[in-house]
């Protein structure tokens, strides 16, 4: 049986996780992407950072985005959240500030749900290389849907 997630489900799912799919449109095509990500309850926003490239200019030019999480058991039991949202580029303190944000909550995130304990961002994350200027952004979120399938039976 497929039901509905209510919204406090559905933070759950964005909160717990750090591994969506992020889907952007470029020369009127969709993509969809796996990205690292860490959910800002404080700000109501997902925080993402790249490395320049395809998703960072077509994002640029068409803002409006959406994040898919999953949570799969079986084929029969699973939670899906999508977010819909727009692009927001960070620059300067902001994006620094960020992006130590998300360091942070992706490593509290692992920790709880792996435990295993992570020090550098680059234990979870390949998008910084020497030299690189990580382009940190937002997915200011719009609006969230979940669904949920459990079986009768368990």
């Amino acid at each position: 049986m497929i039901k509905n997630l209510d919204l406090k489900e559905s933070l759950f799912i964005l909160e717990n996780n750090y591994i969506g799919h992020l889907s952007y449109i470029y020369q009127n095509k969709p993509y969809v992407v796996p990205i690292t990500y860490y959910f800002d309850q404080v700000n109501n926003a997902i925080i993402c950072y790249s490395g320049e490239g395809h998703k960072i200019i077509a994002m640029r030019k068409n803002n409006a985005v959406s994040l898919q999480v999953a949570e799969i058991s079986t084929v029969n039991h699973w939670k899906s959240v999508l977010v819909h949202g727009k692009f927001e580029q960070q620059f300067g303190s902001g994006a620094k500030a960020y992006l130590h944000a998300f360091s942070l909550g992706v490593k509290d995130v692992v920790m709880e749900k792996e435990q295993t304990k992570l020090d550098f961002i680059s234990e979870f994350s390949s998008k910084i290389f020497k030299g690189d200027t990580p382009i940190v952004f937002l997915i200011k979120i719009e609006h969230i849907t979940g669904k949920k399938r459990k079986a009768l039976n368990s």
